[in-house]
C-alpha cells in the first residue's frame, strides 16, 4: 500500500483509510463485535493505516471498537475521531463549546486507549461557536499532548479559512465522488491554496457506485439511507446511468465498479485520501485494489466530460441534515 500526506502537515498515512463508522453505527444494527476487530487486524495487515471514527458513531460504542482493535499495533496508525455532535432529548444537536470539547477529547482518549489522538476533526460546525474559540481550545489540546493534528468536517470554506489562521488545519472531511462532486467548485481549490489534506466520505456513494443498489432496494428504519432523498426509487432509478458509465470502464479496464469509482478520486489530487467504509473481508480487498489502478489523463478526460452530462438526481441531505453542512 503507498502513502499519502495529508497537505502539508507532513501527516502521512495510507492512501486509502477505512472508514469504521458503519460497523456499529447507520447501516443497520451494529455488527458483532469480534468479527470487526477482525476486519481491521485484516486491514492493518493490508496496508491501511489510517482508521476514521466520531465519538458520536454508537453513540460511543465505534471508538471502543476501534481502540480494542488497533492496541497490537497502536504506535504504527493513524486513528481520526471527532468531536461536536451529540443528542440530547432524543435530537441530534451541534455542540462546540469549549467545555464540551475538552469533556469529548477525554471520553475519546478512554474509548480508544490512547494517550493522544492522532487527528481530531469538528464533526459539525457549531454557529453558536466562533471558530477562531475551537480553534484556540484545540491550540490548547495540542499543547497538553492531547491531540497532535485537527481538522474539520463538513465546514464551509469561510470557517476552513478563519479556522486555519488560527491553528493549520491538517484535514477536511467531507463527501466527494464521481456521484457528488461539488467540492470540485471551491473546497478543493481553497484546500490546494492552503495545504490542507482532503479526506473523502462516501466515495462508493453511500454504496450506490458499487453497482449492486437498483430502484428496487429496500432499507431499513435504522439504515439512515431509507431517509435519503438520493436513495428513493425514482431516484436509484434514474441514477443507474451513471452506473452504466463506471460498468463501462470497469469492463474495459477488468475492474469492478467500485475500484474504478474509488480510482477515479484518488487520481483527482496527490493529497486526497478517500476512507470507504465497509463491514466484508471481500469488499475490504475489493476496496483495496483501487489503489494500485491507474488512470490514465486521457481517461480522465474521457471520463470527466462523461460525468459532467449526467444529472444527479435526489438530494444527499434531508433538509434537517443539509442545514448542518457548509457553514
Amino acid at each position: 500500500m503507498q502513502t499519502r500526506k495529508l497537505g502539508t502537515s507532513g501527516l502521512e498515512v495510507s492512501s486509502l483509510g477505512l472508514g469504521c463508522m458503519g460497523m456499529s453505527h447507520g447501516y443497520g444494527p451494529a455488527s458483532d463485535k469480534t468479527e470487526m476487530i477482525a476486519l481491521i487486524h485484516a486491514a492493518y495487515e493490508r496496508g491501511i493505516t489510517f482508521f476514521d471514527t466520531a465519538e458520536f458513531y454508537g453513540p460511543f460504542i465505534n471508538e471502543e471498537l476501534v481502540g480494542e482493535a488497533i492496541a497490537p499495533f497502536r504506535d504504527k496508525v493513524v486513528i481520526a475521531t471527532k468531536f461536536g455532535i451529540k443528542m440530547a432529548d432524543g435530537k441530534l444537536v451541534v455542540d462546540s463549546n469549549p467545555a464540551q470539547i475538552r469533556a469529548s477529547v477525554e471520553g475519546s482518549l478512554k474509548r480508544l486507549k490512547v494517550e493522544t489522538i492522532d487527528l481530531y476533526y469538528q464533526h459539525r460546525v457549531d454557529p453558536n461557536v466562533p471558530i477562531e474559540e475551537v480553534a484556540g481550545v484545540i491550540q490548547d489540546l495540542m499543547k497538553e499532548g492531547k491531540i497532535k493534528h485537527w481538522g474539520l468536517s463538513e465546514a464551509g470554506i469561510g470557517t476552513i479559512r478563519r479556522a486555519h489562521a488560527v491553528q493549520p488545519l491538517t484535514a477536511v472531511q467531507s463527501e466527494y465522488s464521481m456521484m457528488w462532486r461539488t467540492p470540485e467548485e471551491e473546497l478543493i481549490p481553497t484546500l490546494e491554496e492552503l495545504g490542507i489534506g482532503f479526506v473523502p466520505f462516501s466515495p462508493l456513494g453511500k454504496g450506490f457506485l458499487t453497482g449492486t443498489i437498483d430502484k428496487q432496494a429496500s432499507f431499513t428504519s435504522s439504515d439512515f439511507r431509507s431517509t435519503v432523498p438520493r436513495f428513493k426509487p425514482e431516484n436509484l432509478a434514474a441514477n443507474q446511468v451513471l452506473i452504466e458509465l463506471i460498468e463501462r470502464i470497469a469492463a474495459m479496464k477488468k475492474l469492478s465498479p467500485a475500484q474504478v469509482a474509488l480510482a477515479w478520486v484518488l487520481a483527482q489530487k496527490p493529497w486526497i485520501v478517500p476512507i470507504p467504509g465497509t463491514r466484508k473481508l471481500l469488499r475490504l480487498e475489493e476496496n483495496l485494489g483501487s489503489a494500485d489502478v491507474e488512470l490514465t489523463s486521457g481517461e480522465l478526460v474521457d471520463l470527466n466530460l462523461a460525468l459532467s452530462k449526467i444529472e444527479i438526481a435526489g438530494d444527499r441531505y434531508t433538509g434537517e441534515y443539509a442545514n448542518r453542512v457548509g457553514k
